[in-house]
């Protein structure tokens, strides 16, 4: 029998303000992983800016895959395809590292693997989890994105429910900001939430009505803000750690419920979660508690593997290529990109 080749894909994002590059061998090990992270100059307006965004990657961009391919030990010559985020996210960001990427697969003459953001996400448990095979659900929660996926194959999805309003992260950073602690939200509030009381105040949980796994946040948020401008008003005092854990619990108790709806109603004992809130402490507890509590197998990325990076480009890459997913010259930055679609 011959050996099966070794397939090594360099990976690029670039969909919001982290320039990323990875080598990605054989879609689940992992020869490097870089990112520049812009949150310390984004954090001055208190979010992301789409202009320094793009301008940020542009610098970054060869210098960050540059990085990649040393310490991955391997040169271009040693790659079978490139793998890029070409959507969905920030157009301008977008567009940079699907320029990078068709320049050097075009030079090297190199296959050209276009990535769904979301799709690399999910795929991110693949990489710490070698055992994990579809199908199974996915809970994808991050600043843009709060989707509830079941993974028939390895590329082929059926999206059960997605947020109405605001993404799950994104609700976060407004609280934070309401709370007054700054961006980025997520990882602060989770942080505060620790001395606070989850019970103290009782927000409201949103069910949609008809669409049993859909989200939404706007509802919660504005309860927050409501809640804070009331104590304003009457001169009370309130708590931020109270607030911050009573909201964080309203946020999980939802996403954990239409989770677990969702995985017995389709019968699944495997679910997974990603994106950039999946890394919150209170999350994966609760998740990992109602899992146990039902005999499902619980899988979920370390936090570096939650925030955007290349390495899961990498990922969703080696499985499309294997699938015969090949992008033509011209591809392009989809910034609403949905998933399925291509």
């Amino acid at each position: 029998m011959s050996e099966t080749k070794d397939i090594f894909i360099l990976a690029i994002e670039s969909s919001c303000d982290e320039t990323a590059a990875a080598v990605v061998k054989n879609g689940r090990e992992v020869l490097s992983n870089v990112i520049s992270s812009q949150i310390a100059l984004h954090t001055l307006y208190g979010g992301v800016v789409p202009e320094i965004a793009s301008r940020k990657h542009i610098e970054k961009i060869n210098q960050v895959i540059e990085e990649a391919l040393d310490q991955a030990e391997v040169t271009l010559d040693d790659l079978d395809a490139i793998g890029v985020t070409y959507g969905p996210g920030l157009v301008g960001a977008l567009l940079v590292g699907v320029a990078e990427a068709k320049a050097i697969a075009y030079a090297k003459k190199l296959p050209l693997i276009g990535v769904h953001h979301i799709e690399g996400h999910i795929s991110a448990n693949y990489i710490e989890n070698k055992e994990l095979e579809p199908p199974f659900i996915c809970l994808v929660v991050s600043g843009g994105h709060t989707h509830l996926v079941c993974v028939k194959d390895y590329g082929t999805y059926e999206i059960l429910g997605r947020t109405r309003d605001d993404a799950a992260g994104e609700a976060f950073d407004k609280v934070a900001r309401a709370i007054g602690l700054g961006y980025p939200g997520g990882p602060k509030i989770d942080k505060l939430a620790k001395e606070g009381n989850p019970n103290a105040i009782p927000f409201p949980r949103a069910h949609i009505e008809g669409a049993e796994y859909d989200f939404s946040f706007s509802g919660v948020k504005s309860a927050v803000l409501n809640y804070i401008n009331g104590c304003q008003m009457k001169g009370i005092e309130y708590h931020k750690a109270d607030i911050a854990a009573s909201f964080q619990k309203a946020v999980t108790d939802v996403l954990v419920g239409n989770a677990m709806r969702a995985v017995e109603t389709y019968g699944l004992k495997k679910l997974a979660i990603a994106g950039g809130v999946a890394s919150n402490s209170s999350l994966r507890e609760a998740m990992k508690q109602a899992c146990e509590e039902r005999g499902i197998e619980f899988y979920y990325p370390s936090p570096i593997l939650c925030t955007d990076n290349a390495a899961m480009i990498g990922a969703a890459a080696y499985y499309e290529y294997l699938n015969g997913t090949r992008s033509g010259w011209d591809l392009n930055a989809v910034p609403n990109l949905k998933l399925g679609e291509r």
